[in-house]
């Protein structure tokens, strides 16, 4: 596994008011958003491309193109999907699949339970979006689904890692695929409850709402 934490200011000047309680849900998703085409130019600098003829209007040259098959973008519901935009903006040709996960809070375990993906990933470069790795184990859930399809390489974005979450993933991964975890930042640790701290809450509830 492959760990990319993003060293820039405006990175860092963005989560700090994202991480602020005060910060309103509209602000917080165009953060967000901000965010993540911010994280998503990192992260897709090994985007697959091949070389096509083009003619400009001074004479004929040749440019590259994002290769076939396109990749696959995949929110892990629901607060993955105020990422989406984030990175479509950058790749508007990207497939877009869903995956529905979220973590059992008695035994901190992902249960799936919504699949929109095809069936075979072959060849595929996928790219996971997920704001928070707190335990690791909807993150690995996740890129296991994506490996156990067929997908090339797997990229996962997340704008706030705890080291915990970090080792588990890179554990249960090694070096049996090609995943790489993009970051806005690394936190300090989990809490008994396995919040990250200092975090910025829950991320669904931010964006969208509190839903009982």
């Amino acid at each position: 596994m492959r760990l990319h934490v993003a060293d820039h200011p405006l990175v860092s000047h963005k989560l700090a008011v994202l991480r602020n309680k005060e910060t309103a849900s509209p602000t917080f998703r165009q953060l967000v958003d901000e965010l993540v085409t911010l994280l998503a130019y990192e992260a897709t600098r090994e985007v697959k491309t091949v070389e096509h003829p083009i003619s400009t209007p001074v004479t004929e040259t040749v440019g590259v193109k994002i290769a076939s098959p396109q990749p696959l973008v995949v929110p892990i519901l629901r607060a993955g999907l105020g990422m989406l935009d984030g990175i479509t903006r950058l790749i508007p040709t990207a497939e877009v699949g869903f995956l529905g996960m979220q973590r059992n809070e008695e035994t901190l375990e992902a249960i799936t339970y919504a699949n929109r993906l095809p069936d075979d990933l072959t060849g595929r470069q996928v790219f996971l979006l997920d704001p928070m790795l707190a335990t690791g184990g909807t993150l690995v859930a996740a890129i296991n689904y994506m490996l156990e399809r067929g997908a090339v390489d797997v990229t996962a974005i997340c704008l706030i890692a705890a080291p915990e979450g970090i080792k588990v993933v890179e554990d249960a991964i090694g070096e049996r695929a090609d995943v790489k975890l993009v970051l806005a930042a690394i936190d300090e640790r989990l809490n008994e409850n396995a919040y990250i701290v200092p975090g910025l809450g829950d991320a669904g509830d931010r964006l969208y709402g509190v839903v009982d």
